[in-house]
């Protein structure tokens, strides 16, 4: 057990090394490595910590989880767990040429870079960000504080190569208000749409557990993935607060208020969304809080608004609902 338990550790320090080596296509995205499964083939959805509990894996796709080990054996084809522990002690023998894990204060700085990041931006009226999210259906949400405009924001491709964009800016927050990282969509420089690069919606700073809030919760929160999704149902149902985890693995893993009682998670129509709803309403049974699904009938809430209009949607949203939720405050106590 010594011997393994050694093993683990010595893997977790170098996880980034063992993602370049074994998970060669993926890459880095803030405290994670992304690729799309335990297997390595391309894609989004296997999120690796490379900080913190380093070493420990999601599959959001199919809500697989495991560490280090599981990578190297599934890398190998390995037909015994020896074979995992001699191979994972081949690769912890070799000299480190590639790129170590950060030290926490780097952390830290991606999180002040983050909020250097929001303090320069604008607010969203008569900008790009703006159009962008009219071009998306959304016409009634400049008035949010936790959104902003950047007119020349950095960000790097798929390559590594750094580009500016115009980029639309919202803070990513804890439970208690504090702004622990920013999301950046960055835009095109001649429509409304997103920038042509390969990861055109990039966040910075600490996610995990946290996102992008919309009113303060007391009794009641709307959870959901994508930001453009919760805005859709937030600006149907205002009197609801709201909250955009940003990822399907980070809504799973989303910080819950204590005073909560029903939780509206907001899913998207594919595997993803039904592995984070699994995850996430199992989570909030056990800390006695109602979960209460919110189904789109396209893939999201933004698909929606832009298929089947404002009156189709709020009608489809509010029938979801439970009863003490169909009106606003107001018009409950009046």
């Amino acid at each position: 057990m010594k011997r393994l338990d050694f093993i683990r550790q010595q893997l977790a320090s170098q996880a980034l090394a063992v993602c370049q080596t074994y998970l060669p296509n993926g890459r880095r995205n803030g405290q994670y490595w992304v690729v799309g499964d335990v297997d390595g083939n391309p894609g989004r959805s296997l999120y690796v910590r490379l900080t913190g509990r380093a070493g420990k894996w999601t599959d959001s796709a199919t809500g697989e989880h495991g560490d280090l080990l599981d990578i190297i054996a599934h890398n190998g084809r390995h037909s015994s767990f020896s074979d995992t522990l001699s191979e994972a002690e081949r690769f912890l023998s070799l000299p480190r040429l590639l790129n170590t894990v950060p030290v926490p204060s780097q952390n830290s700085d991606r999180q002040d870079a983050a909020r250097r990041l929001f303090a320069a931006s604008q607010p969203l009226k008569g900008t790009a960000a703006a159009l962008y999210l009219q071009a998306r259906g959304l016409t009634d949400v400049l008035q949010y504080d936790a959104l902003r405009f950047h007119p020349k924001c950095y960000g790097r491709s798929g390559s590594s190569q750094r580009h500016i964009y115009p980029a639309f800016i919202a803070a990513i927050t804890d439970l208690r208000g504090d702004l622990t990282g920013v999301h950046r969509t960055f835009l095109s420089l001649s429509e409304p749409t997103k920038a042509p690069i390969t990861e055109p919606k990039r966040s910075l700073g600490r996610m995990m557990g946290h996102g992008v809030r919309f009113g303060i919760a007391n009794d009641v929160l709307l959870a959901g993935e994508g930001l453009e999704t919760v805005l859709s149902l937030h600006s149907l149902l205002p009197w609801i607060p709201a909250v955009a985890a940003l990822t399907a693995t980070h809504l799973a893993r989303l910080e819950l208020p204590s005073t909560l009682a029903r939780l509206y998670i907001a899913r998207d129509n594919d595997k993803a969304g039904l592995t984070a709803w699994n995850t996430l309403s199992s989570r909030a049974i056990t800390l006695g809080v109602q979960p209460l699904p919110l189904i789109p009938r396209l893939k999201d809430w933004n698909d929606d608004l832009l298929c089947f209009g404002r009156d189709h949607t709020i009608a489809l949203a509010r029938s979801q609902l439970a009863f003490i939720d169909k009106a606003s405050k107001a018009a409950r106590s009046s």
